[in-house]
């Protein structure tokens, strides 16, 4: 009895699609769309952004000066999804290690 009850509550916590981390590859930078693997991209629209990606700008001596620019095609990101997995918390952009 005691394994059916710990069979069933491990497949319902594998239903319920809970947090995980991931691995992506901007596509485009406006309108926004990060490709996860070969065959799922997410739209803007599934995304949440911090403003650690966002481009941030300042005006200087009549002039901008661009203090974080914000994402590019070809960044690398890492992503949180979310519970239910119907949006993704963009963390961070990632670099390669020199």
């Amino acid at each position: 009895m005691l394994d059916i009850i710990k069979k069933a509550s491990l497949g319902a916590v594998d239903s319920s699609n809970p947090v995980a981390f991931f691995y992506g590859t901007v596509v485009e930078g406006a309108p926004l769309q990060i490709q996860i693997d070969q065959k799922f991209s997410l739209p803007g629209s599934a995304l949440v952004l911090p403003e650690s990606v966002m481009e941030s700008k300042l005006l200087l001596d009549g002039g901008e000066v661009v203090l974080r620019r914000g994402l590019e095609a070809g960044d690398r990101v890492l992503l949180l999804r979310m519970q239910g997995g119907r949006s993704y918390v963009v963390l961070d952009r990632l670099v390669k290690p020199s």
